[in-house]
């Protein structure tokens, strides 16, 4: 009888989440399994995993978990029942984002209550439905834009940058990495004076998806340190981003092609770059051109 039911692997499997999110859906709000045989562990039956889709579908939609757990505790349940989320753009609290996917919607509404949980679990089941580059260009990056065009609208809503910038931190970093047997030949750093770090973020989870391991240096590399770390590690690949103009150097560019034993790709990532870069340099258009052109590099 508990061969019938169904294990927490499986059931994240099905539903596209981590496992740790069931766990977590289960201590906080009950939604674990019901099935249980003396001697073996609890197994999630149909009707659990019915709750658990419940779950799924409104907290993609930026149902706050406490109320997507009310509704999936709801008796008798049917999953095609239940309502969706009405999206709203502008005044008030709200993010305007114009024509995007319910997630993004969802992401924006969570941000704005400052919900952790909610907005990793949202992106979490989007990286694990589509992947990091969809869950980047389509879901995170609208909701960045659209909190940065309320700040300069208001002056309002930095804890809500700040908050949603951690959350994509965390969930990018859990992004399964290859094998750390395998060095990587890819170095991912932001130029000097440069402090924005979340698409060099994304990049290495993308890359990671795709089997690519990378060194991701952080923000405000000098050339000095970062020709250093080029000396030490050797890579096939660097990518060097800049989010605006004024951290953007060509010349730290032309320094890294210039090197002794350079990089057999260097790219410029961001859109602080000029339309003129130094000779022998790349410029990376998105984060999908990033990663099939780095992945190829290193192959």
């Amino acid at each position: 009888m508990a061969g019938e039911g169904l294990t927490a692997g499986a059931v994240a499997r099905r539903l596209g989440v981590a496992v740790t999110t069931l766990r977590t859906w289960h201590q906080r709000y009950g939604l674990g399994p019901s099935e249980h045989v003396p001697g073996h562990h609890r197994r999630y039956t149909e009707q659990d995993l019915d709750r658990l889709q419940v779950m799924r579908r409104l907290t993609a939609q930026g149902v706050t978990p406490a109320e997507a757990a009310a509704w999936a505790q709801r008796t008798p349940l049917t999953v095609d029942d239940v309502p969706p989320r009405q999206a709203r753009d502008g005044g008030g609290h709200a993010i305007a984002l114009g024509s995007v996917e319910p997630a993004a919607r969802g992401l924006a509404r969570a941000a704005m209550r400052l919900d952790a949980s909610a907005m990793r679990d949202i992106l979490e089941m989007v990286i694990a439905d589509c992947g990091v580059i969809r869950a980047w260009e389509e879901v995170a990056t609208p909701v960045l834009i659209g909190i940065g065009e309320r700040y300069e609208a208001t002056k309002r809503f930095v804890e809500v940058e700040h908050l949603i910038s951690r959350t994509l931190t965390e969930v990018l970093g859990s992004v399964r990495r290859p094998d750390s047997s395998v060095p990587p030949k890819v170095l991912l750093a932001a130029a000097d004076e440069e402090l924005h770090t979340l698409p060099l973020e994304a990049l290495a989870a993308a890359l990671a998806e795709v089997g690519v391991p990378s060194r991701l240096l952080g923000a405000r590399v000098p050339p000095t340190a970062l020709a250093e770390a080029i000396a030490r590690t050797g890579p096939v690949v660097v990518v060097l981003w800049s989010q605006t103009p004024t951290s953007s150097d060509p010349d730290q560019l032309g320094r890294v092609t210039a090197l002794p034993h350079p990089p057999l790709l260097t790219a410029a990532a961001g859109p602080g770059w000029p339309a003129t870069l130094p000779p022998g340099v790349l410029q990376l258009t998105s984060l999908n051109d990033a990663v099939k052109t780095v992945a190829a590099a290193v192959r």
